[in-house]
């Protein structure tokens, strides 16, 4: 058994598979490379499992989605290094090492992931997760190299290792050990964020988050998971999910009132943008984080809650009002 499991989860991904696997293995020499596929029904398993009979396919009964479906596949791994991968990213030369390096000379980091950048438009960051992520005071989540919806062009500027909030779900590396000392994923988030609630946690138990530019993989973006009404609806939820459970007792409800009022402040711009099935998802959103209240209370982890985890207040303010759409643009507290 190598230190490193690649693990790439897949629900009908056959084309993608195609497209990328063969790379990703090549590139990955120094990993055991894992298969969970989340009960497909494009032949996947069976052309993986002709193609490469010497690789571990963990199959699961149904589609568990991102969150549940890791949790699960995840425990027949027993490798030292959990790699993360999306099936539409496509790995570099050398991509691991420099990640495997760092989490070996400092024992403290739990979580690290490569610059992520768009396989469309290769000179630039690519949205889920770019050179590595924060979240403002309310939530909102945002990157070095991406804010919102306008992404940088890459050149160097963030290529020192650095220490961030969370990595993405798109690619990254977690110490087995702390993945099961913090029980994984949360299922309940089904799909989206729960990466960046797993890093909360990972934070909240003083461990650190590093992104590193030596290491660059290439990402689709939206392949596995194309935006769509669903997807606002697990975002805006799973936001507050994560407030919920994370944030230190003695501010939560001031933050969660306002982070409710931004929500419906962007409801009301949606209604003079006409978009009518936003503007249902985030109220959906909201119902189901009220009825589910009590539960995700009761999800706190018994760690004190660090109340710096913010370096920015407002992210749509700086975007929004004052027209910072780079990260440069923002004046970080240290």
């Amino acid at each position: 058994m190598k230190r490193v499991a690649v693990v790439l989860l897949n629900f009908n991904g056959l084309e993608l598979l195609k497209k990328f696997l063969e790379g990703t293995i090549l590139y990955s020499a120094e990993a055991d490379l894992v298969l969970i596929d989340n009960c497909s029904t494009d032949n996947s398993v069976s052309w993986f499992k002709s193609k490469y009979p010497n690789l571990l396919c963990i199959q699961l009964d149904k589609n568990y989605g991102y969150a549940e479906g890791y949790n699960k596949g995840l425990k027949h791994v027993k490798n030292k290094y959990y790699a993360l991968l999306n099936t539409d990213l496509i790995v570099t030369k050398n991509w691991l090492n420099p990640l495997i390096k760092k989490l070996e000379t400092n024992s403290k980091i739990g979580v690290i992931q490569p610059h992520i950048l768009d396989f469309n438009n290769k000179n630039y960051f690519e949205y889920a997760g770019a050179a590595g992520g924060y979240i403002d005071k309310y939530g909102f989540p945002y990157c070095r190299g991406r804010i919102f919806k306008t992404t940088e062009f890459d050149k160097g500027q963030y290529d020192l290792p650095k220490e961030i909030f969370w990595a993405s779900g798109a690619c990254f590396i977690i110490k087995r050990k702390i993945f099961w000392e913090l029980n994984g994923f949360d299922s309940d988030f089904f799909a989206h964020q729960e990466e960046i609630d797993l890093c909360w946690r990972v934070f909240n138990c003083n461990y650190k988050i590093y992104a590193i530019g030596e290491s660059k993989v290439y990402h689709i973006g939206g392949a596995t998971l194309p935006k769509s009404p669903s997807k606002t609806y697990l975002n805006h939820r799973n936001s507050l999910f994560m407030l919920m459970k994370n944030l230190p007792s003695k501010n939560k409800f001031n933050i969660l009132i306002t982070r409710l009022l931004i929500d419906y402040i962007i409801i009301v711009y949606y209604i003079f943008s006409f978009k009518l099935l936003s503007i249902v998802s985030i109220l959906r959103a909201h119902i189901a984080f009220y009825v589910s209240f009590r539960k995700f209370a009761a999800k706190e982890i018994k760690v004190k809650k660090k109340s710096d985890y913010f370096k920015y207040k407002s992210i749509l303010y700086a975007y929004l009002v004052r027209r910072h759409a780079y990260f440069g643009d923002l004046k970080h507290k240290n």
